[in-house]
């Protein structure tokens, strides 16, 4: 499979400062010496200005239409997520064979690139925890059941089988494909929407093909709290700030477990990245003049660009946006 054929895609919608969490994930990824780009799937309702600063970071942006629910039914999800079913669109960017989606509130600290050496066929994803209350209206909340700790708290036989593993959808690797995305259409028009929106949707339909990967490539924050024996804070490559108030660009540290030290390191190592300049799309890939001792002058690639000439790609240009 070329290096062409893969990309990380992103969703981005609106005018708000999602567009931060963006620019810190291209960066994160350009840190990590990734050779694929960041596609990142717009909205109509997100800004030129916006689009221009995604450019800016090499970028490739993708305008996509909005996918709604069935008419009426919005009420049945919470209302801030309906906008996400948008994400389905991702699956008709078949000019790639394999992808792996991030959310906008997703860091990468270490290279994830052999994620697109898993097999086809399958929905790799890493599996949620139900022990937040945002999870209060689900029966594994109620009786304390997790699939992160199975044995704590055991799936009662009265209450049948126990329901199949259950992924965050903030990040995944799948395959864009046009056959995958009118099947997830027709299966929209007659699923009533639930509480959390695409995600339960994408979890009933990809239940067959499910394949768990290690909580390393998707550590959703409250994995801290709720079950720090399944963390090994080290070896994490993904960090999802998906806890209330969590975001690094909103970060004040007064929401509960916010103030703890593993989470004010985590924002910190996020900050990092977004204020670093070398980071920034034209430093990456500035090729820089260096004369040795004997007065030679050389071109030193700038750190993004080798990268890419080790995969034989000797530049990376942004694809115009469809907009």
């Amino acid at each position: 499979m070329g290096v062409a054929k893969r990309a990380y895609v992103a969703f981005l919608a609106g005018n708000g400062d999602y567009i931060k969490g963006v620019v810190g994930l291209a960066k994160g990824l350009r840190k990590t010496n990734t050779p694929y780009p960041l596609v990142v799937a717009v909205l109509p309702d997100v800004p030129d200005d916006h689009r221009r600063i995604l450019r800016s970071q090499g970028c490739i942006v993708r305008e996509i239409e909005p996918v709604y629910p069935p008419e009426n039914e919005t009420k049945f999800s919470m209302a801030y997520y309906v906008i996400n079913y948008s994400k389905l669109r991702i699956w008709e960017f078949e000019e790639y064979e394999k992808m792996v989606y991030l959310d906008g509130d997703i860091q990468v600290f270490d290279n994830i690139d052999h994620l697109f050496d898993s097999p086809n066929g399958y929905f790799y994803a890493v599996m949620d925890c139900f022990c937040e209350k945002t999870w209060s209206h689900s029966p594994q909340y109620k009786i304390g059941y997790c699939q992160q700790c199975p044995q704590k708290v055991e799936w009662p036989a009265t209450m049948g089988s126990p329901p199949p593993l259950y992924f965050n959808a903030g990040m995944c690797v799948f395959e864009p494909n046009l056959v995958t995305y009118s099947n997830l259409l027709e299966a929209l028009k007659v699923t009533l929407p639930t509480s959390f929106a695409e995600q339960d949707f994408l979890n009933m339909f990809f239940k067959d093909v499910y394949k768990p990967i290690p909580n390393v490539y998707n550590l959703v924050l409250a994995m801290l709290w709720r079950h720090p024996e399944n963390v090994d804070i080290d070896k994490v490559k993904v960090v999802h700030y998906c806890a209330a108030g969590s975001k690094p660009w909103r970060y004040t540290g007064e929401e509960e477990n916010m103030e703890r030290e593993d989470i004010k390191m985590l924002v910190k190592k996020w900050w990092e990245i977004y204020e670093d300049k070398s980071l920034d799309y034209e430093n990456a890939t500035k090729n820089i003049i260096v004369e040795d001792e004997d007065h030679c002058v050389a071109t030193k690639l700038g750190p993004f660009v080798a990268a890419l000439a080790e995969t034989g790609i000797q530049q990376l240009t942004s694809a115009p946006s469809a907009a």
